[in-house]
């Protein structure tokens, strides 16, 4: 259990990007949700001990987060938003580089779980070749397999799938599911989808402060017949918008397509089956 209580801080340039963040976390996947800006990466780095927080306190499994960052770095994997390599390193070197610097200092456990690790992240047949060659999926799980030297139990994941592409995405997230059984594992996205496919539990994060937090299929039940759709054209919008309560709107076939809420039906309005991506901005609408 990872627990998360009265977490504050306030950059040197006056920005609070964390309003006493309160969480508990368990075992399984666990979704932080909001948009660029919302304090999730300011979370994740305090979390990962990259950063002290003013005041609050981060307790996993009776260790001291905040006062024993050490003890808590022997349990972690952490994979940032960006990552940097060695230009002309290949896989294989460049894990095994950064397994010596976790400390596995027995070369034939480290060569066992290096390979092992390429080989569960389907990057074995590419551990001769450099990283700084891989494509943006390859890189990320790449950089899952970073995270996971030395077997860690608490895993935190900063925007995974940014920028992957459809097939990329669905096999990072087989390998996340194959992972959650045993492990705390925190997905920080700005992607709705990817926490309504894969978290039993979530957080919306927004201006720093909790706003919600809670099971998605939950979370998503509430709005259970109060939200209606419509098909406009994208210059009406600023008509409808100034009427009805707008919780979302996209684009479809160059048509723009509202989601109102609504207790009642709205008049020529049609309902509409209600998503997490509904949830998720009727919560930042709300703010």
């Amino acid at each position: 259990m990872l627990t998360i209580t009265d977490v504050n801080k306030t950059y040197t340039n006056g920005i609070k990007a964390l309003d006493n963040v309160s969480l508990k976390i368990s075992k399984g996947l666990f979704g932080l949700l909001g948009p660029n800006g919302a304090g999730k990466s300011s979370l994740m780095r305090t979390i990962a001990t990259l950063q002290q927080p003013d005041s609050g306190s981060v307790i996993y499994d009776n260790l001291d987060v905040i006062n024993q960052p050490t003890e808590i770095r022997k349990r972690l994997g952490y994979l940032p938003q960006e990552f940097g390599v060695y230009p002309r390193i290949s896989a294989y070197d460049l894990l095994d580089h950064i397994a010596v610097l976790k400390g596995m200092k027995d070369p034939s456990l480290r060569k066992e779980s290096v390979e092992g690790l390429l080989a569960n992240t389907n990057l074995h047949e590419y551990r001769h070749q450099a990283v700084s060659t891989f494509s943006g999926g390859m890189r990320q799980r790449f950089g899952i397999a970073q995270a996971l030297l030395g077997d860690p139990d608490l895993l935190i994941i900063d925007e995974p799938t940014a920028g992957l592409d459809p097939e990329e995405r669905n096999r990072f997230h087989n390998l996340l599911v194959s992972l959650s059984k045993d492990k705390v594992i925190i997905l920080s996205t700005h992607i709705v989808d990817d926490v309504s496919e894969l978290c039993s539990d979530m957080a919306i994060l927004g201006t720093g402060k909790i706003l919600l937090q809670g099971n998605p299929i939950e979370v998503t039940n509430q709005l259970a017949g109060k939200v209606w759709r419509r098909t406009i054209l994208p210059e009406e919008f600023p008509s409808y918008e100034a009427e009805y309560n707008v919780i979302s709107q996209r684009l479809f076939a160059g048509r723009t397509v509202l989601h109102v809420l609504s207790d009642s039906p709205v008049e020529g309005f049609e309902g509409a089956p209600c998503s997490l991506q509904d949830a998720y901005f009727n919560v930042l609408h709300g703010q």
